[in-house]
């Protein structure tokens, strides 16, 4: 058993070495390059005198690397608290309809010619919305809570994604509509200083909440008759994950768009290093999220002249991904 906690806190520290490096790299990574080591200093010894140097940093790079961990880390750690919920592997942060609604909410203000803030606003709200509707939907009908609550997900998600589509099919294809498919598509390109002090405190409100009700999540997986004879209300319990969960991918999405399949295969990833147990995979897929997600944006903004959507490039190693986990999944039950 030491062994076992000695190998988790080897693996969490290495991890979030890893991040810090790669944090560093993509500061230092774009089109007007710079060297790791005037990165560090301008970060951590003040020592940057070139304006120039200091405003890519600190207005431009930095806001955008600290968006993507954050971003990588709620996705993943909601995906993680999804699927301890709903005791099953193949669910994600978007399964209650929330980046349909946020989605909706995105296309209904550039189709309205918002700005910037307040399509992230939009966003956010109707993402909120959704989730809401399908909790409250999930309460209407007896049952298995968990069961129904994924079924109202898929309701509401369905109808949401409609309105997504009308949205597209009224917008002007030569303006509007470009800008709502490529919000879809998820990128961090509008990300500013004033969108991560925003957008930060809400974020991590989220996954806060859901590290400190880790440990019940554990419960949860072993049933819900389990979860009673302990004396767990699960009625709070299931509403207080969703919660955490909502905020913290509702913030996630309103400020990246839809990026999908990191709340799915970034969990598994977590169960392969430290095992099965919430205490541990929730603070794991946080950091592994957060390398992730920087690493992708690294790629989508440095391996054309243009920059390639975010949502594109995950399901490209996604799917990849997901595939190997059913062959895996496929040769351990033959």
């Amino acid at each position: 058993m030491r062994r076992f906690v000695l190998t988790y806190k080897f693996i969490l520290l290495m991890l979030i070495f890893l991040l810090f490096v790669v944090f560093l790299v993509s500061v230092a990574v774009g089109r007007y390059p710079l060297s790791v080591d005037v990165v560090f200093g301008a970060l951590f010894l003040h020592n940057s005198s070139e304006s120039v140097v200091s405003n890519i940093i600190f207005n431009i790079r930095l806001p955008r690397v600290i968006a993507a961990m954050l971003v990588g880390a709620a996705l993943a750690v909601s995906g993680a608290a999804f699927q301890g919920l709903f005791k099953n592997p193949l669910v994600s942060s978007y399964q209650l309809g929330v980046s349909s609604g946020a989605g909706f909410g995105a296309a209904l203000a550039i189709l309205s010619a918002g700005s910037t803030v307040i399509v992230q606003s939009s966003a956010f709200i109707f993402g909120i919305v959704a989730v809401s509707a399908s909790f409250a939907m999930s309460r209407i009908y007896k049952g298995s809570s968990a069961l129904t609550l994924v079924l109202s997900g898929i309701i509401i998600g369905s109808f949401f994604s409609a309105l997504v589509s009308l949205m597209q099919y009224i917008a002007d294809p030569r303006e509007t509509l470009p800008a709502i498919v490529f919000w879809l598509m998820g990128s961090l390109s509008s990300v500013t200083v004033d969108t991560v002090r925003v957008a930060a405190p809400v974020i991590l409100i989220g996954i806060v909440g859901i590290f400190v009700v880790r440990w019940r999540i554990n419960i949860l997986a072993m049933g819900e008759d389990e979860a009673r004879a302990l004396g767990i209300d699960l009625r709070i319990l299931v509403a207080i994950i969703v919660a955490c969960c909502t905020i913290a991918t509702a913030s996630a999405v309103c400020i990246s768009g839809i990026v999908g399949w990191v709340g799915l295969i970034i969990p598994h990833i977590g169960r392969m290093l430290v095992g099965p147990d919430y205490k541990k995979l929730i603070p794991v897929s946080a950091v592994i999220g957060a390398f992730y997600l920087v690493v992708i944006d690294d790629i989508a903004r440095s391996l054309t002249s243009g920059e390639i959507p975010l949502g594109i490039l995950t399901a490209l190693v996604g799917t990849p991904f997901f595939g190997y986990l059913l062959w895996k999944a496929k040769t351990s039950w033959s």
